[in-house]
């Protein structure tokens, strides 16, 4: 049996490789989607399964495009066994993040040996795994968008202050108890900034809830009056919409059959509190993370450096931290990885330079 191209042709040894190719990495997919549903539960592990099942069926195409010239196994690529690796060990949003990627990154679209179908489908993938991705971001989105802002913001702006007094030429000791002062004013300034944020924008959203003893007189309500339908109303809904949605709820109190916490409707949902996070764990992730972004420019000062040497210590420091945290929030985010880090690289040693230049302009050359 000779296998043949979609278009008839019988299939060079290049094309052969690539079929194979293909299957090794539709088959490291599906594993990758069946090491995180076994870390999941309900309709999250539901999803997945149902994705690796999909690759599945990708793989049988490319099964039987090779036919006789199926071969031995190979290996998926090296990123999606770098995913699998990560799915084993953490299954956590970082890899459904790459995962992200790696179904955006699709080659199916140019390759005529690859059905339309199968290139929808993956196309269909990508916006599945970024709305599991979502939700995880979701969960982690409070206390880590206090985690990053506080170690970037340490970073920079301590690394700014140490450059800044370090180009004046005042001596090392200076340097290192001015750079301390930062840590420690930015740290707890981030810290209560960020307790007072979160607790305001939850005290905000429960105002917004409905209270419970609203939720209790349902059924002493009269029908006839029907007064419900003025919280409707309030809410967005127009007249005949506010009558009509408020009789249905009336009529399921009166018939104690249906949850009377339906007045609750268009109140915020169960986990936008959490996607806020709590005040306490943002502050304290922004004081620790501040904290220890604002001490690695003072770490060259710590261990004896001075001078130029301190400097550029510190600098290189700071250079990688931020690079790290930059590549972090683009597989956060689902964008490319290294252009968040050398975007966030450039930010950050570009404020630190303005600082060092002004420390030159009215300072004396270091020693």
């Amino acid at each position: 049996m000779i296998t043949t191209q979609r278009d008839g042709r019988e299939p060079s040894a290049r094309d052969i490789r690539r079929w194979r190719q293909y299957l090794a990495d539709e088959q490291a997919e599906a594993a990758v989607y069946r090491d995180l549903a076994d870390r999941r539960s309900g309709e999250e592990r539901q999803i997945l399964l149902a994705l690796a099942d999909a690759e599945g069926r990708h793989e049988e195409h490319w099964r039987q495009l090779l036919g006789p010239n199926l071969g031995s196994p190979r290996r998926g690529a090296l990123r999606t066994r770098f995913l699998g690796l990560l799915a084993r060990r953490f299954g956590s949003v970082f890899v459904l993040a790459l995962a992200q990627r790696a179904e955006g990154r699709s080659p199916y679209q140019a390759d005529a040996d690859a059905t339309s179908a199968m290139a929808a489908d993956e196309t269909v993938h990508e916006e599945v795994v970024r709305g599991l991705a979502a939700r995880g971001r979701k969960r982690l989105s409070g206390t880590f968008r206090a985690a990053v802002f506080g170690v970037n913001d340490g970073l920079v702006s301590n690394l700014a202050l140490v450059l800044g007094i370090g180009a004046t030429g005042v001596p090392a000791a200076t340097i290192l108890f001015t750079g301390i002062a930062g840590l420690l004013a930015g740290a707890l300034s981030m810290g209560a900034g960020e307790y007072v944020s979160v607790r305001s924008q939850r005290e905000l959203l429960e105002a917004s809830t409905p209270a419970a003893p609203a939720k209790s007189v349902l059924e002493h309500l009269d029908l006839a009056a029907n007064e419900l339908t003025l919280v409707y109303r309030a809410r967005g809904m127009s007249e005949e919409e506010a009558e009509s949605y408020a009789r249905g709820v009336l009529a399921t109190a009166y018939a104690a059959t249906g949850p009377i916490a339906a007045v609750g409707h268009q109140a915020p949902e169960p986990d936008e509190h959490e996607a806020i996070g709590t005040g306490t764990g943002a502050a304290l992730s922004s004081f620790c993370f501040f904290a220890s972004g604002a001490l690695l420019p003072v770490l060259p000062y710590l261990f004896g450096l001075s001078g130029y040497a301190a400097i550029i210590v510190a600098t290189v420091l700071v250079g990688v931290a931020l690079l790290a945290t930059g590549a972090v929030v683009g597989l956060l985010s689902g964008g490319p990885p290294l252009k968040r880090a050398l975007r966030q690289l450039v930010i950050g040693l570009g404020a630190a330079a303005v600082t060092y230049l002004l420390g030159l302009v009215f300072g004396t050359t270091i020693g």
